[in-house]
């Protein structure tokens, strides 16, 4: 486990804290419009696949997102494992 690539996704991870703060009611609303144009809580299945593809596509995000706030450092090393590259 590099301790480099540990510590940048530790300041990742606070880096999403510090923007989507839990005690800022801005921030929460910010939240949960991802939620619903992401489809968090939802299927993404379409008929087209097209259009399936980009809703997984926003889900993917928001689930990220979702991983950076709520899972400990060592969680998010472990469904992250070390980043390929900084700023990935």
């Amino acid at each position: 486990m590099s301790a480099d690539a540990k510590q940048f996704l530790e300041q990742r991870r606070l880096a999403y804290l510090r923007t989507f703060a839990p005690d800022d009611a801005d921030n929460q609303a910010v939240l949960q419009d991802l939620a619903l144009f992401c489809r968090a809580n939802e299927s993404t299945f379409h008929p087209d696949p097209r259009i399936a593809a980009q809703l997984d596509g926003r889900r993917e995000v928001y689930l990220r997102l979702l991983q950076h706030l709520t899972l400990s450092e060592e969680q998010l090393w472990k469904a992250l494992g070390a980043p390929r590259t900084k700023g990935v």
